[in-house]
């Protein structure tokens, strides 16, 4: 079943500026992983310091995997451009609903 997981992110005020660069290079290792569907940024309207990242996945196991690079191998800088820990929200489609 498919995975929706939204990331939110909240940057530190000095990292605003530079955090799409770094992003940029990082989505794209995402976009190509095995089992992403795609990848949207939403930027806060209010707030230029908040995003949130919405992944889609082809499944759970999909997005464990990909979770499971990130911790390793395919790590980033990401924490360094972070005010506070990522928030991380998984959801399925109800399809009878």
């Amino acid at each position: 079943m498919a995975l929706t997981v939204l990331l939110d992110l909240r940057l530190k005020p000095e990292a605003v500026l530079g955090a799409p660069a770094m992003l940029r290079d990082i989505l794209t290792g995402t976009r190509a992983f095995e089992g992403c569907l795609g990848v949207d940024v939403l930027l806060d309207c209010d707030d230029p310091a908040h995003m949130i990242l919405l992944e889609r996945w082809a499944s759970a196991d999909a997005d464990a995997a990909y979770r499971e690079w990130r911790a390793g191998a395919g790590a980033t800088e990401l924490g360094s451009l972070l005010a506070s820990a990522p928030q991380v929200s998984m959801f399925e489609t109800a399809s009878d609903i």
